[in-house]
């Protein structure tokens, strides 16, 4: 079935679903006339819909009864245009985006640039009723992904359920020195001192306790890639768990780590699962590994 529509979005056309299968793949079935570059920008642009939520990801995994709405104008101005901040999925609920290095997850201090404010002025102009919620935070010099949600409502329900909501999240980091073990787990307590710095200690501190898993993704003679798991979120957790290890992360002055081999702190959230706080669906996002951190491991 395929019939032309019109909306407060502009222009569409709509098709039906008649069987599972991922989103990419249905278009390039069904839309004509168009090269797989242009339905590639179509839906990088938020010029797809699934019923009535605006869905980005090439592998959103449709299902038989689903509307597929695509929009037919040559410009989609909804369209977030940063050098900082990449939206990877979003619907009238939440944006999931990819921070870069040098920005806050939210303003501080006298600091303008930061996610919040990049996303604020993004709904102001697609014109979206909508403002920005933090929900978790990455520190400005980690990338990777986060959550965002667009009313205090959705906000309320992840942070009250984060840890029942979020069922894997993984980060990646560069160390120093070659990782003698493969796997493990790092447990202990965590508190700040008066100079906001974290320090860990074996024994209950009057901290937080933080539990941080690590699997060694290769190891070469002088770093290694590491991936970490967070059973709890504590500040700067991976940081000083790595810095315990005697492997800090590389760039991380803050723990005492001056190695640097490629100018950034060597750290990304790269994979980023949870239940939907509204329709409750299972939601997957991950990102490539940094090149630069493939880079940095062979120097």
């Amino acid at each position: 079935m395929k019939r032309n529509i019109i909306d407060q979005k502009g222009d569409y056309t709509r098709y039906e679903v008649e069987r599972e299968q991922p989103l990419l793949e249905f278009l390039l079935e069904k839309v004509k006339g168009q090269s797989k570059s242009k339905i590639k920008a179509t839906l990088q642009g938020h010029g797809v819909l699934v019923g009535k939520t605006c869905v980005t990801k090439f592998d959103y995994m449709l299902k038989p009864g689903m509307c597929v709405a695509v929009s037919n104008t040559k410009r989609n101005l909804n369209i977030l245009r940063s050098r900082y901040v990449k939206i990877v999925y979003e619907d009238q609920y939440i944006v999931v985006v990819d921070k870069a290095v040098g920005i806050l997850s939210m303003a501080a201090g006298h600091s303008s640039l930061n996610v919040k404010a990049v996303l604020d002025n993004y709904f102001h102009k697609s014109r979206q009723r909508c403002q920005a919620h933090v929900v978790h935070r990455l520190d400005r010099d980690t990338s990777g992904l986060m959550i965002y949600a667009k009313d205090m409502q959705t906000e309320q329900a992840l942070e009250h359920q984060w840890h029942e909501a979020v069922y894997d999240r993984r980060y990646v980091a560069l160390l120093s020195g070659r990782m003698e073990q493969k796997e493990g787990t790092i447990a202990n307590w965590l508190k700040d001192n008066s100079a906001y710095i974290t320090y860990s200690s074996p024994t209950d501190n009057g901290g937080k306790y933080a539990v941080t898993h690590f699997y060694t993704l290769e190891t070469q003679a002088n770093y290694s890639l590491v991936q970490f798991s967070l059973e709890t979120g504590r500040k700067n957790q991976i940081r000083v768990h790595a810095a315990d290890m005697g492997h800090p992360v590389c760039g991380d002055v803050k723990y005492g780590n001056g190695d640097n081999p490629i100018g950034r702190l060597c750290l990304h959230a790269y994979v980023l699962c949870f239940y939907h706080p509204v329709t409750h669906e299972k939601m997957e996002f991950s990102t490539p590994i940094p090149q630069s951190f493939i880079q940095g491991l062979r120097m």
